[in-house]
């Protein structure tokens, strides 16, 4: 004889609604996994740099620093989990997203329109990157910044795509995080837009607040210009375009003209 197997009374459960508790909660827990503990730690950078006897100026930043110094493949395996593991947080929201009824494509996040979203990150990222550029030249010069140093990988044969990979990263989980999760999680919120925007930008801002003022003014600035285009778009592919293609310009740019030209600061 056969026996059925017994339903625990739990199982035929429905799941809970998502309401603004939940929301909340589950807001506060992805970026106390990801780039709100970033900003918190950038903050105290940030105060232990100021309260140093050393101008800010001559301070430095380092990005992508060795991990392995004098041991190549070593580096390269730490460089590459990083990478990956910096990512998880990314996975996380498109499980939560899912478990919503829905996915990563409600964010635009997908590779349906690669022309259109390619050509508008590319405009989008010629617009900023200069100015950004001009931004923190200008404060570091007034001395409210330190001094960027965007890779300080060994001269091996994976440096470049390491750093291409590491600017990708970056574009993936600060726009699929800051801008697309955060937004619509904020709208069910019920926020309205403009303290949506404000909060989206700020917390963008704060985990480059390590790199000084300049750091955190700039990325507030360049936060609002993304959510702007998010609302007109309705995708945030465009903006991980534009942010790979400035982080790639930038680490790359770095690695070739460091000590080439006068006017970029080195450490």
């Amino acid at each position: 004889m056969t026996i059925a197997p017994t339903e625990h009374p739990a199982d035929s459960q429905p799941s809970p609604p998502l309401t603004r508790a939940l929301l909340g909660a589950e807001l506060l827990i992805v970026l106390g996994l990801s780039l709100g503990a970033s900003g918190i730690g950038a903050v105290i950078s940030f105060v232990d740099s100021v309260t140093r006897k050393v101008a800010l100026g001559q301070q430095i930043a380092p990005l992508n620093s060795s991990l392995a110094p004098g041991r190549p493949w070593i580096d390269l395996a730490w460089q590459l989990y990083y990478i990956g593991r910096g990512l998880m947080p990314v996975v996380l929201v498109g499980y939560l997203l899912v478990r919503e009824g829905s996915s990563l494509r409600v964010l635009g996040f997908d590779l349906r329109r690669k022309l259109s979203d390619l050509g508008r990150g590319a405009m989008v990222a010629a617009a900023i990157g200069g100015s950004g550029l001009a931004l923190y030249l200008g404060s570091r010069a007034a001395g409210f910044n330190l001094t960027v140093v965007p890779s300080g990988l060994p001269d091996v044969w994976w440096r470049i795509p390491v750093l291409i990979a590491s600017a990708c990263q970056n574009a993936v989980l600060e726009e699929v995080i800051v801008l697309g999760y955060v937004v619509r999680r904020l709208g069910q919120r019920g926020w309205g837009w403009p303290a949506t925007l404000a909060a989206s930008s700020v917390l963008r801002g704060s985990y480059h607040l390590y790199q000084g003022v300049g750091g955190l003014v700039g990325n507030m600035v360049m936060g609002a210009v993304f959510c702007l285009l998010y609302r007109r778009w309705g995708r945030v592919m465009p903006l991980v375009v534009a942010h790979a293609l400035i982080d790639t310009v930038a680490f790359v740019g770095y690695v070739l003209l460091a000590g080439h030209v006068s006017w970029l600061p080195t450490g």
